[in-house]
């Protein structure tokens, strides 16, 4: 079985700095924990199925998609390899039209 390389934008990486740091504020040891099993969740998902997550709505690409880890949706985009564009709490409003243009 073919194995993706799971790359995360400069953007993602500062959202999951953000969850932790938010997370942080009423837990602390929890924070670092969490965000390391999103990272690991993530990365062993999209290694070896890429293709699972759901189409983004509203998006004019197939190849954007989308993963939950709790209440957060990984949006990504697979390509040669998987990219993680932005970690986000699923209660905030997407703009799709952001995320089509790389």
């Amino acid at each position: 079985m073919k194995k993706f390389r799971v790359a995360w934008t400069e953007q993602a990486r500062i959202d999951l700095r953000e969850i932790r740091k938010f997370i942080a504020r009423d837990a602390p040891l929890t924070a670092k924990a969490y965000t390391a099993r999103l990272r690991q969740d993530v990365k062993r998902r999209l290694s070896t199925s890429p293709n699972a997550g759901a189409i983004v709505a509203g998006s004019t690409s197939e190849a954007l998609r989308e993963i939950y880890f709790g209440n957060y949706r990984i949006i990504y985009r697979v390509r040669i390899k998987v990219e993680v564009i932005t970690v986000y709490h699923s209660a905030r409003l997407l703009r799709t039209d952001d995320l089509d243009r790389g």
